[in-house]
Order: structure tokens, then C-alpha cells, then sequence
């Protein structure tokens, strides 16, 4: 196989519901939307994509899922935040989480990042959003 050159501007962002079930959406808004840089997994490879969360305002994203593969991901814009919203992981951070890890994110801000699955993506087995007060 060749290399892969893609132009991240350039690319439309698109739905993240084949990926990360109905919760993608609130309210009629897309709050989790999809890049999708390389599929390789029919050669026996992983995916890799650039995802943008985007919770409403006063409220968190909070995803629960279990790695099918490892997963790395890369903070590009933004961060992850604890239950009452505060910062946790910022810009530049980078978590690794293994295979067969239960694994949970909460987001309270828009947060840019890549994701690097060695095989097959997370399953998630929740996402919902969540009204700050309510969270913490």
C-alpha cells in the first residue's frame, strides 16, 4: 500500500452516528462529527479520524465505551473535563486507552482531537448530554 495524503481543510465534517450510535445528535444538532482520515481495517489495519465535539451550552458530552482496539488519542483544540465541568486534559494531551479497557470521556467545551484505533473503533455503550448542575 501506498501513502495517504489528505487535506484536513478541505474535508467536509460528517456525521458521527455510524460510529457513535443516535446520542450524536441532540436536538436536532450534530454534537459529534467525523473526519475520516484512513479505513484500513478490511486489510486487517485500525481507522483513524479527526473528531469535533460540540455540547451545548451549560451542558457536557459524556461518553461510556470499551476499547475493541487501542486507542490513542491526540487533543488537538480543547479538552476533556471532570463531571462539574472543569478542565482536566487540555490541548496537546494524549491518553492511550488498551483494548478491552472500559473507558469513559466528559466533555464540556469543543474539543478537536485525533483518534487512532489500531483495529476496530470503541464500543460505545452510552453517550448523552448532560446539564452541568445536574453532573456534578
Amino acid at each position: 500500500m501506498g501513502s495517504i495524503h489528505v487535506d484536513t481543510e478541505q474535508m467536509e465534517w460528517g456525521s458521527a452516528v455510524p460510529f457513535y450510535g443516535p446520542g450524536a445528535i441532540h436536538e436536532g444538532r450534530e454534537i459529534v462529527q467525523l473526519k475520516l482520515l484512513c479505513d484500513r481495517r478490511h486489510e486487517g489495519a485500525g481507522i483513524t479520524w479527526l473528531v469535533r465535539f460540540s455540547p451545548p451550552p451549560g451542558r457536557l458530552i459524556k461518553i461510556i465505551a470499551v476499547a475493541l482496539s487501542d486507542e490513542h488519542v491526540f487533543m488537538l483544540e480543547g479538552g476533556r473535563s471532570n463531571k462539574s465541568g472543569s478542565p482536566i486534559k487540555r490541548s496537546g494531551g494524549y491518553s492511550l486507552n488498551a483494548k478491552g479497557q472500559p473507558h469513559s470521556a466528559m466533555i464540556a467545551s469543543e474539543m478537536t482531537a485525533i483518534i487512532v484505533y489500531v483495529g476496530e473503533p470503541d464500543e460505545v455503550r452510552s453517550i448523552e448530554v448532560v446539564d452541568l448542575d445536574a453532573a456534578a
